[in-house]
């Protein structure tokens, strides 16, 4: 998967084809969030007490067939500051033999209920933006590295 983290527009003063001509500066800088960014984003605003599935965040920035893709950025070390135990399955399940009872415990420390099996409590405690105020335009998101 190729990302474009920045991409330079040069404008001149002369008219290039295929650029607009109502642009009177003279450079512009168009900065895009790559696609990692963009879910880190999304996890940095997962509020305590509540948690999210790796779906539920692909859905959240356009890319709903990318859960997986939102997994592996949750490996990257850039990242590891982030609260990614509020990040579970999407029946409730908790990620991971390594990882499980540190998710485990940090979940149960922040309130959140489980099931006989050890799964999230999802009807109560799955985050939902608009109920918890948590504002979703991608405008508002700080880039978090």
């Amino acid at each position: 998967m190729v990302e474009c983290a920045r991409l330079e527009i040069a404008y001149t003063g002369n008219r290039i084809k295929g650029s607009n001509p109502f642009v009177s500066a003279t450079r512009f800088i168009i900065t895009m969030k790559t696609f990692n960014e963009q879910v880190y984003d999304i996890v940095a605003r997962i509020p305590a007490g509540r948690v999210a599935t790796f779906g539920q965040i692909a859905r959240m920035i356009g890319r709903p067939r990318m859960a997986r893709f939102v997994g592996y950025a949750s490996n990257n070390k850039n990242s590891w500051h982030l609260p990614w135990h509020r990040v579970v399955f999407k029946d409730g399940s908790l990620c991971g033999s390594g990882f499980f009872e540190q998710q485990y415990k940090a979940l149960k420390a922040e309130g959140v209920k489980f099931t006989r099996d050890k799964r999230v409590k999802m009807d109560e405690f799955q985050w939902d933006p608009e109920r918890d105020g948590v504002p979703l335009d991608i405008r508002d998101f700080p880039l978090v590295f």
